[in-house]
């Protein structure tokens, strides 16, 4: 059985540099490379490495970048994009990201109110308004306090680069693949509104926790949730509060939200995975995933009853797609589920896909350790 391609398809890849690996394809200052990975080299306060020019070969209407890092005490890095044509940069420097891995001394921000006539930053997105972009560039600022003994290290960085959706009436087909239906993957079920209430400051609290939530769910499948000492803080510890331990460490103070893609890959790659952002053409190459043994955070927006089984209305929401029916229907666990029992869904193949797409542009977590292989990529590679 195959599935029908969409009569339209986006150009997507995403590139990612892995560190200390990839130290000479791009160029440091005042950085050390060690076996963890970057970091600051002797007394430095600031160091940073700039990644190589990614040309993609297409019009880039959109780059998301994420990136795993260790931030310790007081210390954080900045993350900045910036447009590249042919043989030189199109756009400015933009910063995306003032990140730390806690809370106490750094605010963990995106950076918003960046416009001019070449581009915008919506939270966790660089937008292309004007400038021709066909590839991208990136630059890692580490930085600590005056004196600190210990600094962050950087262990990765990549973006995924999309173009504007285009006809393309010759797009084949693609063969659905066998080894993804009918398995659906033992993701632990939370649900976010038993958080309903608890801590608002992060965002309102569970009733908006859906990235956190989802990610958490995740690291819990691959057994990487933080050890109980890590958030033996939350109190009362309420029904799960390793959720709200990542909802705090999820959020954006600028966003005023947990939401901000980047900030839940960066959170789960704390705890020992390869996390990254990328964006996916349909239901197909997630299909891959599953077949892979290896659950993705999706993010759609809806109306309510769009999808049947999906009762409420979403300017844009995370689930985790654990699989498949044997007649192709995705198998997610939805946080927003008055229970844990209630969190595993069954909902059309078609409609999802269709929410998915349009909402997101097929955004698409991947958490997985390191020791567990990605499938292999298409031609024009997304992950």
């Amino acid at each position: 059985m195959t599935i029908a391609a969409p009569p339209t398809r986006r150009d997507i890849a995403y590139r990612g540099f892995h560190l200390p690996v990839d130290t000479t394809a791009g160029s440091g200052d005042g950085l050390l490379a060690t076996d963890r990975g970057l970091t600051l080299d002797g007394a430095a306060e600031r160091g940073t490495w700039t990644a190589p020019p990614v040309r993609v070969g297409f019009p880039v209407a959109e780059v998301v970048p994420s990136w795993t890092a260790d931030t310790p005490d007081d210390c954080w890095i900045e993350v900045e994009l910036r447009g590249w044509h042919d043989d030189a940069a199109s756009t400015d420097w933009y910063p995306l990201a003032r990140w730390a891995a806690g809370d106490h001394a750094v605010r963990r921000t995106s950076v918003p109110g960046q416009r001019d006539g070449d581009a915008r930053v919506d939270t966790d997105t660089l937008i292309v308004t004007g400038a021709t972009v066909t590839g991208w560039q990136a630059r890692v600022t580490l930085c600590r306090p005056a004196g600190s003994p210990t600094g962050p290290v950087l262990r990765g960085i990549g973006a995924v680069a999309t173009g504007a959706t285009v006809t393309d009436q010759g797009y084949e087909q693609e063969p659905d693949s066998v080894d993804a239906r009918g398995r659906v993957l033992d993701v632990p079920r939370y649900s976010q509104r038993l958080h309903a209430g608890q801590y608002p400051q992060w965002g309102g609290g569970g009733d908006s926790w859906c990235s956190p939530t989802c990610t958490s769910m995740v690291l819990a499948y691959w057994g990487a949730e933080p050890a109980p000492e890590r958030y033996a803080w939350v109190e009362p510890s309420g029904p799960r509060p390793v959720v709200v331990h990542a909802a705090r460490h999820c959020y954006d103070h600028a966003y005023a939200g947990a939401g901000n893609w980047p900030f839940n890959t960066a959170y789960a790659g704390l705890h020992g995975v390869d996390a990254f952002v990328t964006r996916l053409r349909s239901l197909v190459e997630a299909e891959a995933f599953i077949a892979a043994g290896i659950p993705l955070i999706v993010s759609a927006a809806f109306r309510a009853d769009e999808v049947p089984g999906l009762a409420y209305d979403t300017g844009g929401h995370l689930m985790v797609l654990v699989g498949f029916t044997a007649d192709g229907d995705p198998v997610l666990n939805d946080p927003y589920a008055p229970d844990d029992d209630a969190v595993r869904r069954t909902v059309p193949r078609r409609q999802f896909e269709a929410v998915w797409q349009r909402g997101s542009g097929g955004v698409a977590y991947v958490l997985r350790p390191a020791s567990v292989p990605l499938p292999p990529p298409p031609a024009q590679a997304n992950w």
